[in-house]
């Protein structure tokens, strides 16, 4: 029970990724708020659903607001929630750029504006940011998304050292999953799956589960003297 009566926040948690960490820290004890744009696709007694889109200030601060009034903290934030839309730069449209900067960039601003400065005055916390291994080698046809995964290391390194700085321990990570099995993998062929597995070192692509792992280590105690860090969870992938 790494995060036993630990109050956490999860976005992007009704499905794939999102819901293997929500699932991971429910298990170890955590109070579960999950942040998403859609019901859970699933069901457990200490996780919790609220709608959300993050990219929206306005509703992120009344989001923030009805969390700590109704657990009195938030001790761990997941900023998972993402989106992809993919296009060759000379193609892409300012939709495209926007939307996908507003979700995945703007849109832990909008949370760790009020979460970071509240877990200095509650005395400490765990943010995590889940970025890729695309932010950090780039992917032909992912300008928008690569940019924001990049963004979000150096969202990263900046908040570690801004909500440390008055000497309260509030850790900021990152981790930076390769290609993972989730559902949106399961609509691949399966020729462009095993080119991805051989780009890895292991051979294989990843579970949702052992991002999850990741995220649970940084969450807990057990990553005490972690901080402005990026885990790298892809197998030993070089794109």
């Amino acid at each position: 029970m790494r995060v036993k009566d630990k109050v956490a926040v999860v976005t992007g948690g009704a499905k794939g990724i999102g819901m293997e960490i929500a699932l991971k820290l429910a298990s170890e004890g955590a109070k579960v708020i999950v942040a998403d744009m859609t019901e859970l696709s699933y069901q457990n007694d200490n996780v919790k659903n609220h709608i959300l889109n993050v990219a929206d200030s306005e509703a992120c601060k009344v989001f923030f607001d009805k969390v700590v009034e109704e657990y009195g903290r938030i001790d761990i934030l997941v900023n998972n929630a993402g989106i992809t839309r993919d296009a060759m730069t000379r193609k892409m449209t300012d939709e495209q750029w926007n939307i996908v900067v507003d979700v995945n960039l703007k849109g832990i601003f909008n949370l760790v504006r009020h979460i970071g400065p509240h877990m200095e005055i509650s005395g400490g916390g765990s943010i995590i940011n889940i970025s890729s291994v695309v932010g950090e080698y780039g992917n032909i046809g992912q300008a928008n998304y690569a940019a924001t995964k990049a963004g979000m290391i150096g969202l990263t390194k900046t908040w570690a050292k801004e909500f440390a700085r008055k000497g309260v321990p509030v850790r900021v990570n990152a981790v930076s999953p390769g290609y993972v099995m989730t559902d949106i993998l399961k609509t691949v062929p399966q020729e462009l799956l095993d080119k991805f597995a051989k780009l890895t070192m292991l051979k294989r692509l990843g579970q949702p589960e052992e991002i999850a792992n990741a995220v649970m280590f940084l969450a807990s105690d057990e990553a005490s003297y972690v901080t402005g860090h990026t885990l790298s969870v892809n197998g030993g992938m070089r794109l």
